[in-house]
């Protein structure tokens, strides 16, 4: 056994040979070396459990094929692309809503070049970040004003901070939601100084709750879209024309929390009536807040809009530097909102909308090219079969509504592996591909695949399965 450790190749020679050729001489050495250290004792310990008897496989030419694999799968970032097979359009998991063409772009550009990020191009001085989307964003949502921090539970933290802080703010009993991560509204509201005055009961709230339970401490009205939850039988809400009537009688602000805000009516789509930000505008609420990165199909941010007076006191909180946008945050959001300029090629460049709006037959041709593709590339190893099944917008939007299309069945030649097994190799493939389970069957789902990951997504398979 002695011999077998000194024939092992020193770590010098090691990182010599790896690093002289790519794409390992563009990592840094010390990421290297420690993966080759990590590789190394993992030979060692091979040849302690009697794994290698011969010396010469031990020698670096024959360990080298093997070791690039290893240094290959440790050196490789942690954050990192994946293929979303899920169907899932804004996967709160896999990074939410892709950017359109034109906001990578401009990210790229902030993030390699200077920018105006605080500096007016015309007086030559020192000027806003939040210049760069505020008439945009007044021009579609029809607000006085607008903000952007880094997202919607930082928007609804600082809108309660600065209007209701010691005060009380009357919600919904039906309207206390959690969202994903734990995200609850009592919690935020806590957090922020307001004080939580529930009214109503959980399926029906009336007017003359809301007017009932005003008084001298109540600072506003708030109104929290359910997103992903829905009651749904013997149930009663206050319209928000209504809420704003009581608000305008009391002299309260009526604050809408939209979670996932859309700019594009889906209701051409077939899908059920989500509120656009523009209708709740236009409805009267006086300070609204909603996602960028969700339906919107922008960057992470939460977008407060509504009555200058009061956009103009939640810009002076001081916590608003803390929750405030990064510049390629700015670039990713404002390439974004131009494209809402025209909403016919909004619905087109997009891709959360235009992912949104594939067509069924244009899902069945995508499936049963990816079919084919997976055939051909794992002959012998599985079997592919398309079959109908529904896609989900995700992001907490639409929740009762299904997307048609057709799924790709994939089962393995082997019946040892499980459809929960091939799921998890598939984690370890690169990129990555995330599927579902269906009927105990791996399913991939075209709607959230590009064409030009089909070949990809067949690759993966064969890679798990080899």
């Amino acid at each position: 056994m002695t011999n077998l450790f000194r024939s092992l190749p020193s770590m010098d020679a090691v990182l010599d040979r790896l690093t002289a050729r790519t794409p390992y001489d563009a990592l840094p050495r010390p990421l290297v070396r420690q993966a080759a250290e990590r590789f190394l004792d993992l030979v060692r310990e091979e040849i302690r459990s009697g794994v290698h008897t011969d010396e010469t496989a031990l020698a670096l030419e024959a360990l080298f094929p093997r070791l690039t694999a290893f240094v290959a799968v440790h050196t490789r970032p942690h954050f990192r692309r994946v293929i979303n097979a899920t169907g899932v359009v804004v996967h709160t998991n896999l990074g939410r809503s892709l950017l359109a063409e034109a906001a990578v772009a401009a990210v790229a550009e902030a993030a390699g070049r200077y920018s105006n990020l605080e500096f007016d191009l015309k007086t030559g001085e020192r000027g806003s970040r939040y210049a760069h989307v505020e008439d945009i964003l007044k021009t579609l949502t029809g607000a006085e004003a607008a903000l952007v921090v880094n997202n919607n539970a930082a928007a609804v933290l600082l809108v309660l901070d600065t209007l209701a802080r010691g005060r009380e703010v009357i919600v919904s009993r039906g309207q206390l939601v959690e969202i994903g991560g734990s995200f609850r509204i009592p919690e935020v509201m806590a957090k922020s100084g307001a004080i939580l005055k529930e009214v109503g009961a959980t399926n029906r709230t009336h007017r003359r709750d809301y007017e009932n339970a005003i008084t001298d401490q109540t600072a506003a009205l708030l109104k929290v879209h359910t997103s992903n939850f829905r009651i749904i039988g013997f149930t009663k809400e206050v319209p928000l024309k209504e809420l704003k009537e009581i608000g305008t009688r009391y002299n309260l602000p009526v604050i809408e929390d939209l979670g996932s805000g859309n700019l594009f009516d889906f209701a051409g789509l077939g899908l059920g009536q989500e509120p656009t930000v523009q209708r709740v505008v236009a409805d009267g609420a006086d300070v609204v807040s909603f996602s960028g990165d969700k339906v919107l199909g922008g960057p992470q941010a939460g977008i407060i809009v509504g009555k200058k007076a009061y956009i103009d006191r939640i810009k002076k909180n001081p916590l608003n530097r803390a929750l405030r946008i990064d510049k390629m945050t700015l670039a990713a959001l404002e390439a974004t909102l131009r494209l809402y300029l025209d909403p016919a090629q909004a619905a087109v460049k997009v891709p959360t909308i235009a992912l949104i709006a594939q067509a069924p037959e244009t899902l069945r041709k995508k499936a049963r090219r990816l079919a084919g593709v997976i055939a051909r590339t794992g002959p012998g190893l599985l079997t592919a079969t398309v079959r109908p099944g529904t896609s989900r917008v995700g992001g907490g939007a639409f929740p009762e509504q299904d997307l048609p299309t057709t799924l790709v069945a994939v089962t393995p030649a082997n019946p040892d592996i499980s459809a929960a097994c091939l799921r998890e190799r598939l984690l370890a493939t690169d990129p990555p591909l995330v599927a579902r389970i269906e009927d105990d069957t791996l399913c991939l789902d075209p709607r959230t695949l590009a064409d030009d990951e089909l070949t990809l997504a067949a690759k993966a398979l064969a890679q798990a399965l080899a």
